[in-house]
């Protein structure tokens, strides 16, 4: 099975990646879209371009996409993008957006091409602390929501500050996997990366909302 994974770069298009490697599938991109705008009901937005050093990172093609964001437009650019490639099927990893899987499956229809949503409906809570178990590295990225200040951001989820961070979501009452847009993640490492991204960053965060402003990133490849 050839795929593409569509990936910003964050947990769930990470867990998504690994999933189609454990199915022994061969990965022949990963596929990130830039928005030109604010704001997407769709696709990530901030720290997407870590994919260019995930991809390198793991010898694997790294193909961009540009489009507005707009409905309708953004699935014509991201038709356009997958079109010449031979796939057998699109890897996503998204999790309880109907809007975002239902786009993605007739797109896939249209590509005739499979679509592959391997996390849909898993637990949310599960489905972050395994992923953490399994020795992915996720860094928040972005916060958007009551209860995650400046002190969340570019801090490395583990066992502890999870656990904190389920904590806070039953306090305020928002999603523990971000699935509502309360909080964005980059991975910087993990089983389906052949080794890790070092980052150094600024903070950008106006007492109600903010995100990491990646200056530099080293990658450090594993040594067999």
């Amino acid at each position: 099975m050839r795929v593409a994974v569509l990936s910003s770069g964050g947990k769930d298009s990470a867990m998504a990646w690994w999933w189609a490697q454990c199915k022994g599938w061969d990965v022949i991109a990963l596929v990130t879209v830039f928005v030109q705008g604010d704001d997407s009901h769709m696709f990530q937005i901030p720290t997407v371009d870590v994919v260019e050093h995930q991809a390198e990172i793991s010898g694997i093609p790294w193909i961009t996409v540009q489009t507005s964001g707009q409905s309708h437009e953004d699935m014509v650019d991201l038709h356009h993008a997958l079109n010449p490639l031979e796939i057998d099927g699109l890897v996503c990893g998204a999790l309880r957006s109907d809007y975002q899987r239902t786009r993605l499956e007739r797109l896939c229809h249209d590509l005739e091409i499979h679509s592959f949503t391997p996390l849909w409906h898993q637990d949310a809570g599960e489905h972050v602390k395994q992923m953490i178990e399994n020795g992915f590295k996720i860094v928040l990225s972005g916060v958007a929501c009551e209860g995650l200040g400046e002190e969340w951001l570019g801090k490395e989820l583990d066992l502890v500050s999870f656990d904190e961070l389920k904590s806070l979501s039953e306090k305020y009452r928002f999603n523990i996997d971000g699935e509502g847009g309360e909080y964005e993640t980059v991975v910087v490492g993990g089983p389906h990366l052949n080794g890790v991204i070092e980052l150094e960053m600024d903070k950008l965060f106006d007492g109600k909302r903010g995100h990491i402003r990646i200056q530099k990133y080293t990658q450090k490849v594993h040594v067999p």
